[in-house]
């Protein structure tokens, strides 16, 4: 094994704070499931491990690491490099194998001693991809600004003449008990990582105690004995086949179906979206015909951090997917109104949001009056950010990345279903009694639409209520860019040229056809969101938003792009109010945003 083979595989991988992700199997197939991995991989997980260690020990002796893998096939043999070099570099090791990722974010907040965790996971990326992300015992992974200084002392690892060696040595130096005793040790870790999860659940969905005893929870069993509802799940194989699901669910009194349940079982493509949602729309109108109570179904992503929903939609007479958007802007909904429903002063609440979550959510929060802060793209800016803000005196019960699905609700730090389901299941079963009104009630109120609500009502009448948006999906072909620029900075300041010329071209039409009568530029980069930017470029790889305003200077729509952190390609998008925009016009103008967008940045990639 040499550096320049050890190099040209780190090349490959993509390095962020949102994980350390790449082509893992042997075979080099983005959908290959061999559970071999290269040699070249097998040092630079060692060197990772390594790389923690130091980090680690920067603030204690002998830290105890705790390690997890989401079900690819490629997870054993990275956990097979990074153990034994995490032990005999002075590290205590906790193994928990097949373990989710809010699972092990959970464990590591109440496990004793423990400094932190290690996962192996690419998210939603291809099976024969995989990764790694770091955390510390706050419930996230590491800030950004942390996990930069992790990347940066990992870059500088490889520049040492002896850094194979190292690898290589440590990997032969650990003690074999040491070592066993791990692996032994798997079941206990396992089981006290799904105890530490399950109750940290009820901590996160009802505000308050493990046992559900909150007034809300009480409200939500009498309303499900009630209503009854079903949840589907197809799991896909991911690693929530062996987590606390099915448990959680019934316990409250759930009904619960599922497909693809056994771990590593990954029947389709990873990231739930588009045709991915298929089969559990398949599953949701097969178990609503057996039983009408079945509305709602889900499906994880790999590490089962996120879970993208489908509904029985009851005008259509099918089971319908939720846009990602739509889904966020839901759980907002039930977060909000759960704050008002338990008397919480939310005059200074505040959602966290990253930079392409659509505008509705804005209009959902100004409903409420609540306020509204965006980060970069990136789990780690939105926690980040929602960290400073209740640093700042402000209540943040939900946050998250609204173009990609899921919620992360306080205090948990990661996005999670079972939180983004339970938000849905909340709306629809927390109604009014003793006095207090239920939460899609409340909704109705504050967002003065008093005469939609009936005490009837389905999920249709829910979503039928949201503020009317047209928001480009965020993993649809349509959305994705490959670009031949690997200077953002300098392709901003293109694309800025580029603009001008077409506002200027286009205002008249633009004005007279959509109502847009001005513009703003908006850069965000980490934790931070610039207004009025005068130089595209000060985007650099962050987002860059061009806002359009109507003629009351109302945000109206806006057209978005990056470079993806996780991938390798450009994402774009369009978000479009479509009060203003009777029937479809809404959508044939995020339309013909999104292809105006497309053109711009292709012409500015030179």
């Amino acid at each position: 094994m040499t550096k320049d083979e050890v190099n040209c595989a780190l090349d490959k991988m993509i390095l962020s704070a949102s994980g350390w992700r790449g082509v893992f199997a042997a075979n080099c197939d983005e959908e290959g499931t061999t559970k071999e991995i290269p040699q070249a991989h097998k040092i630079i997980c060692g060197a990772a491990a390594f790389i923690f260690a130091e980090y680690l020990q920067e603030s204690q002796n002998n830290p105890l690491v705790l390690i997890g893998t989401d079900t690819r096939p490629t997870g054993k043999a990275i956990t097979d490099t990074m153990i034994p070099v995490l032990l005999a570099a002075g590290c205590n090791v906790r193994f928990s194998g097949i373990t989710a990722a809010p699972e092990i974010m959970a464990w590591a907040r109440s496990a004793a001693g423990a400094a932190g965790f290690i996962y192996i996971s690419a998210s939603h990326n291809p099976v024969g991809h995989n990764g790694i992300k770091f955390g510390l015992t706050d419930g996230g992974v590491l800030a950004a600004g942390e996990a930069n200084k992790l990347i940066a002392n990992f870059r500088s690892f490889f520049k040492k003449d002896d850094c194979i060696q190292k690898i290589e040595t440590l990997i032969s130096a650990v003690d074999p008990a040491r070592l066993k005793s791990v692996y032994d040790s798997e079941a206990a870790a396992k089981a006290e990582a799904f105890k530490a999860y399950y109750d940290f659940c009820g901590v996160v969905v009802w505000g308050g105690d493990t046992g559900g005893n909150t007034e809300i929870a009480s409200a939500l069993k009498a309303g499900l004995a009630k209503r009854p509802l079903g949840v589907a799940c197809d799991f896909n194989g991911c690693a929530r086949t062996v987590s606390v699901d099915k448990d959680f669910f019934c316990a409250l009194g759930l009904k619960f179906d599922c497909i693809n349940g056994r771990p590593g079982e990954i029947a389709h493509r990873i990231v739930p979206e588009g045709e991915s949602l298929e089969p559990c729309k398949a599953l949701l109108e097969k178990a609503h015909a057996r039983d009408a109570s079945f509305l709602l179904g889900y499906v994880p992503d790999c590490d089962g951090d996120r879970g993208n929903l489908v509904i029985w939609d009851d005008i259509a007479g099918k089971a319908r997917a939720l846009e990602a958007q739509e889904v966020f802007a839901l759980a907002c909904t039930a977060e909000l109104a759960h704050l008002v429903r338990t008397g919480t002063d939310i005059s200074k609440a505040a959602v966290a949001i990253n930079d392409p979550t659509s505008m509705r959510v804005d209009r959902i929060a100004e409903a409420f009056g609540v306020s509204v802060f965006r980060a970069e793209v990136g789990e780690a800016n939105v926690v980040g950010l929602a960290r400073r803000l209740r640093e700042q005196g402000y209540i943040v019960r939900i946050l998250g990345e609204g173009s990609a699905g899921g919620n992360i609700t306080h205090p948990s730090a990661v996005r999670d279903p079972i939180n983004t389901v339970l938000a849905i299941v909340k709306l629809l079963s927390v109604r009014s009694g003793a006095g207090k009104d239920g939460l899609f009630e409340i909704w109705c109120k504050c967002s003065g639409q008093a005469e939609k609500y009936r005490e009837d009502f389905t999920l249709a009448d829910i979503i039928a209520s949201l503020p009317p948006f047209a928001s480009t999906p965020a993993y649809s072909d349509s959305a994705v860019l490959r670009i031949n620029s690997k200077d953002h900075t300098l392709l901003k300041n293109r694309y800025q040229k580029v603009f001008l010329r077409e506002w200027e071209n286009r205002k008249d039409e633009l004005k007279s056809r959509y109502g847009f009568c001005g513009w703003e530029a908006r850069a965000y980069n980490g934790l931070e969101e610039k207004r009025g930017i005068s130089k595209f470029g000060e985007a650099g790889r962050g987002g860059l938003k061009i806002l359009f305003f109507d003629g009351e200077n109302r945000e109206a729509a806006y057209i978005w792009m990056r470079g993806s952190a996780t991938e390798p390609v450009f994402r774009i998008m369009a978000d479009v109010c479509q009060k203003t925009f009777p029937g479809n016009q809404g959508a044939e103008i995020e339309r013909f945003l999104l292809d105006w967008q497309r053109g711009m940045i292709l012409e500015s990639d030179k």
